[in-house]
């Protein structure tokens, strides 16, 4: 795991900040939606951001994950809303800066060529979510309620996790 203590490398307190803050970003989108999220919920979701950019590499990441999207399905009952797109960049934006923080310790630069690969490879993922978003909108009043979106993302995450495993190439 990371160390959290000594020097530390050009450009790991921007990323690092990113991976604290972007997951605690995407739960308050919900503000624009009409629905505040309860304030020990704010106050936990910065509080896994934090272990997060202190360990990037570890399940911490994944638990603030779940809990921010599991707060858009449960605290929106009324079906998708215009600000789950930044909400998506801000938890995008947090996963690519995690994966850049975990390519080494916290002494270690965050190197250039690294960032723009991840940033270019971040973005072609964000690419995705406004044509999701419109075809979910496109289907209008036949959208599911909010849990079977939680089951779709739930089955993508798994059918991709299973592809990295199966496909990865051996080292």
């Amino acid at each position: 795991m990371t160390r959290w203590l000594g020097p530390v490398g050009p450009g790991q307190w921007p990323v690092r900040a990113l991976v604290a803050t972007m997951p605690l970003l995407a739960l308050l989108c919900t503000l624009g939606a009409g629905q505040a999220p309860a304030p020990w919920l704010a106050g936990l979701v910065l509080l896994l951001g934090v272990g997060w950019a202190c360990f990037p590499e570890s399940a911490v990441g994944a638990t603030v994950l779940v809990v921010v999207v599991a707060w858009w399905g449960i605290g929106l009952r009324e079906g998708l809303h215009p600000w789950a797109l930044p909400a998506a960049l801000a938890l995008l934006t947090a996963h690519v800066a995690a994966t850049l923080a975990a390519y080494g310790p916290l002494a270690m630069p965050v190197d250039r060529a690294l960032t723009r690969l991840w940033v270019r490879r971040g973005l072609l993922v964000w690419l995705a979510t406004p044509v999701t978003y419109a075809l979910a909108v496109g289907v209008g009043g036949s959208v599911p309620p909010a849990p079977v979106w939680l089951v779709g993302l739930a089955a993508v995450a798994a059918a991709a996790t299973a592809a990295s495993v199966l496909l990865g190439r051996p080292d």
